[in-house]
């Protein structure tokens, strides 16, 4: 601290060593008490993201969690329209009530403070910005187990809010097979490494077409390409959901809650079952040694995997196991486990191994 300091560090530019970085993170309401903050990203608009947010909603609605929905789509929401709410929300000097479903799942959109539903929302980023903080600090959330947000396409303003304002503990990226979107989604992840957040995985949409009169399945957007990307940034495959005219019809009709979920259901069971671990570092050459001990994500029902640094190495290790504790390199029995130097040629030889982190394809 310098001699001639104040002890005001808000005027200050000194690079003191007592000067304490302020966090971001917008206060809670006094009545709410989230415990989980999940946030459903695309790179880009039109792949089904707010879809996808409504289908998990669901599924762990139906897994018995209590869940909540935040748009933070301000100037396209369609989470109220998804779930049949018109009615305007209520509140009171300590916050504003959410809105809640048939079923008691949460929500909180723009569209629902507004006196009519086709009024366009005309503000400048900061004024959404700030919109999307009062939804996390004014609204009277209550308990909520599972809280998912609902994000505009892209990596501008409001996804950087969210990220900064919220404690999100991890991302779902929503995506489609189209080739154009694999450098959007390269673009999704990379934002949610900058802001230090976990990547649970990828929910490919709008995969493919199944005939109703034969059972054949038509990619009317091309082949996939999602599991090269997976494989580039070592993150699993959620689940794939075909085009369906059912869940489009419920969508409009406000019915989501009548919709098949079993297609994000394993997805809502993985996340459901991770932790997020942030270690320290372990002494006598521990497998989890290094200096910055990174997020790991850790789905016991399928399995983990994280990197690690020290020195110029950096090392990427995996297992499948329901008991195998984060860190230890014993192998057992018909549990593939492994610790390689993380190289493009060792890559592509894990290239089957991450191929059956697919949810859907785990046994």
């Amino acid at each position: 601290m310098s001699e001639s300091c104040s002890g005001n560090c808000s005027n200050c530019g000194s690079d003191c060593a007592s000067r304490q970085p302020e966090s971001l993170l917008a206060p809670a309401n006094a009545h709410s008490n989230v415990k989980k903050v999940i946030a459903v990203v695309s790179g880009k608009g039109g792949v089904g993201k707010s879809t996808v947010t409504s289908l998990l909603a669901v599924a762990m609605h139906k897994l018995g969690y209590k869940t909540a929905i935040l748009d933070a789509d301000i100037t396209g929401p369609s989470i109220p329209q998804a779930f049949g709410l018109h009615s305007s929300a209520a509140g009171s000097d300590e916050g504003i009530f959410p809105v809640e479903t048939e079923e008691g799942i949460k929500v909180m959109s723009i569209n629902l403070l507004l006196d009519h539903e086709t009024d366009p929302v005309v503000w400048r980023g900061p004024v959404v910005a700030g919109a999307v903080k009062q939804f996390w600090s004014d609204v009277q959330w209550g308990d909520v187990d599972y809280m998912f947000v609902d994000l505009p396409p892209g990596t501008g303003d409001v996804p950087l809010t969210v990220f900064q304002s919220l404690p999100v503990d991890g991302v779902v990226i929503v995506t489609s097979p189209q080739s154009l979107v694999s450098m959007i989604v390269s673009k999704a992840v990379n934002m949610a490494r900058m802001m230090n957040v976990p990547v649970y995985g990828f929910v490919e949409n709008y995969s493919y077409f199944q005939c109703p009169d034969c059972g054949k399945q038509v990619e009317i957007f091309g082949k996939s390409n999602l599991a090269e990307i997976a494989l580039e940034y070592s993150l699993p495959v959620l689940a794939r959901l075909p085009i369906d005219p059912n869940v489009a019809a419920l969508c409009d009709a406000g019915k989501m809650e009548q919709a098949d979920v079993s297609g994000v259901m394993p997805a809502a069971e993985l996340m459901a079952k991770a932790q997020i671990y942030n270690r320290p570092p372990r002494k006598r050459g521990a497998v989890w040694g290094g200096r910055k001990p990174a997020h790991l994500l850790l789905a016991p029902q399928f399995f983990s995997f994280s990197f690690r640094e020290k020195g110029k190495r950096t090392a990427f290790s995996f297992c499948f196991s329901k008991k195998k504790t984060p860190g230890k390199r014993k192998k057992r029995p018909g549990k593939p486990f492994g610790w390689f130097p993380r190289t493009p040629s060792i890559d592509q030889s894990l290239a089957l191994d991450l191929r059956r982190m697919e949810v859907g394809n785990v046994r």
